[in-house]
């Protein structure tokens, strides 16, 4: 899974971001890039639950397949 994450903008936000994944997933395989702004992910989760963890986490993510 590929997503655009338009609020990602810092290390910081990286690692929020990659505690929301990991908080549906522990052993998702999360790579975030800040500059880029694009989170790679491999998880056996749905993309909806990613999704929807990320969110709640107030890191609205897009598709960027």
């Amino acid at each position: 899974m590929r997503f655009r994450i338009q609020n990602m903008t810092c290390g910081g936000c990286a690692r929020g971001v990659t505690k929301a994944i990991q908080s549906v997933d522990p052993t998702a395989n999360v790579t975030a890039d800040p500059p880029s702004r694009i989170v790679e992910v491999t998880s056996n989760q749905p993309q909806a639950e990613i999704e929807h963890a990320l969110a709640a986490a107030g890191f609205p993510a897009v598709n960027a397949a």
